[in-house]
């Protein structure tokens, strides 16, 4: 059995070793906090051994339901915001087939809503739907977070208009609140079918939950095979000792470079299937750590893309910065490069060569380059992009997470700034409550316009 491991080679010249091991200590006691929740914030840490609790009747529960989407939907909408949608994005595109959207025999399509509050976007989206067979699955806590329950009312709305509503009631799925909440209190009004979001379990940290497993079940996905990674790089996971360790490992240095003045980490991934997996990452780190004026920035490359962009800022910009490049060991693909007759572009030497072939290659001129160039890179490993090692790796930098954010010194489970937009917003919007925020705020405005003009 392989796990994801974590390559620092590139790091050494900018962090010792030694240095880093002088952290053990403190790192064994974190450990014992993280494993014992007794640290502030220690009540959202359900998702430590969900895999492992997770009843099977739940998963048959989830199982059985996707099957029944896939076999009686031509669409399938995914409301969420945040946590709610990034993660089961995140693991539908790093499996599927890059096009599944458009594929003629793919059923159902997946889309997302409740994401964004541009109305191009739902008017665009309502017309691929106009006659097809459609299943949404609403996922808020809540129910009252702004851009997923304006979407459900928008979708609910469209429905309605063309179906009786018991057709409608058996096409709404609710992933919620246990027992309390809006959208819970409408599935019940309404007759909808729900699944539970763990009390314990916050929203960028519960992608094992039903919160992503529903989404990621309709897609054809094997969700045992991606909690069965989880289990297993949970058990790996379990020594706090940072040579035995590698999501530890790659705690401490990010926190080292933090404090040696490197305040942006760039996420770098080699595929576009795991574009979504480094968005799903910066939330989970953005959220988790960025607090009391403190916390790394997390930024995300697609290369080779970006290095045709981005690539120039990092190689010779400002040195504030350090890498973490995904790289996946085991070729997806035999795509081959053709030859050319006359070698009019000079390629020809690739001739027969796949293009993971030239990936590689890329990869490892990458690392090269940006470590003469003064960027301090690590690498995570990924022995093959299959549901098993998308589970491993969802834990890994989960369980990172979280011994980083206590290093830290932080909460890394909860969000208070994240309100701070919506109490303007509501007030903006002449939301009943507001009135005095309201009086304030476009006092505020005036004299900021007054200012430009």
């Amino acid at each position: 059995m392989k796990y994801i491991q974590l390559d620092y080679t590139y790091m050494m010249d900018f962090v010792r070793e030694k240095d880093i091991l002088k952290m053990q200590s403190k790192v064994t006691d974190v450990h014992k906090v993280i494993e014992e929740r007794t640290g502030i914030g220690g009540d959202f840490l359900g998702w430590l051994d969900l895999a492992h609790r997770m009843p099977v009747s739940e998963l048959e529960s989830i199982v059985k339901t996707a099957e029944e989407i896939q076999k009686t939907s031509d669409i399938f909408v995914v409301i969420g915001i945040g946590g709610s949608y990034l993660g089961a994005r995140a693991v539908i595109d790093s499996l599927s087939h890059s096009f599944h959207n458009a594929l003629p025999h793919k059923s159902p399509q997946i889309f997302f809503a409740g994401q964004n509050m541009s109305g191009k976007y739902y008017e665009d989206l309502k017309e691929v739907l106009m006659n097809k067979r459609l299943t949404v699955n609403v996922i808020s806590k809540s129910g009252t977070t702004t851009e997923p329950a304006l979407a459900l009312r928008y979708f609910r709305d469209l429905m309605q208009s063309v179906m009786a509503s018991g057709q409608v009631k058996q096409r709404i799925i609710a992933t919620t609140d246990a027992a309390k909440g809006s959208l819970k209190k409408m599935a019940d009004q309404e007759g909808y079918r729900t699944f539970v979001i763990p009390d314990d379990v916050g929203g960028r940290y519960s992608v094992l939950t039903p919160v992503g497993l529903l989404p990621v079940a309709v897609a054809g996905i094997n969700i045992n095979e991606l909690l069965q990674g989880a289990r297993d790089m949970e058990a790996y996971l379990k020594e706090p000792d940072l040579k035995k360790n590698p999501a530890y490992m790659y705690a401490v240095i990010r926190n080292s470079m933090y404090a040696s003045g490197k305040a942006i980490e760039i996420m770098a991934n080699f595929d576009p299937s795991l574009h979504f997996f480094s968005e799903w990452w910066k939330q989970l780190y953005g959220e988790s750590e960025g607090k009391d004026n403190k916390g790394i920035y997390p930024a995300s490359v697609d290369y080779s893309t970006d290095l045709h962009s981005m690539g120039q800022w990092v190689q010779q910009g400002a040195r504030n910065i350090f890498e973490t490049l995904l790289w996946i060991e085991k070729s997806r693909s035999g795509a081959a490069v053709p030859t050319l007759q006359n070698d009019l572009d000079g390629f020809n030497f690739l001739s027969g060569k796949t293009f993971d072939f030239v990936n590689e290659k890329a990869y490892q001129g990458v690392t090269l380059a940006h470590h003469d160039g003064r960027v301090p890179n690590m690498s995570v490993m990924i022995p093959e992009m299959n549901a098993y090692y998308l589970g491993q790796l969802i834990y890994f930098f989960e369980k990172a997470c979280a011994m980083s954010g206590y290093l830290l010194r932080v909460n890394p489970f909860d969000q208070p700034g994240v309100e701070a937009y919506k109490s303007n917003m509501f007030a903006l919007l002449g939301k009943k409550g507001f009135e005095e925020k309201n009086k304030e705020l476009m006092e505020t405005l005036k004299t900021i316009e007054r200012r430009v003009v």
